[in-house]
């Protein structure tokens, strides 16, 4: 069995977590799909791709 996300949500030691460490599953999911659409543009040829800059 998977645990489902919707699920998560309201768990009170998730929540606890996520406030002192940060949601580090979102942000993975923010640079997974970064990066899925800067490999897209990449293998369709739509220019160079640069990394951006950690401003």
């Amino acid at each position: 069995m998977t645990p489902n996300s919707a699920e998560n949500d309201h768990l009170p030691v998730y929540e606890s977590l996520v406030r002192e460490r940060g949601d580090a599953v979102a942000e993975a999911r923010q640079v997974a799909e970064e990066t899925q659409h800067q490999v897209t543009q990449a293998l369709n040829w739509h220019g160079p791709v640069q990394p951006e800059s950690a401003s």
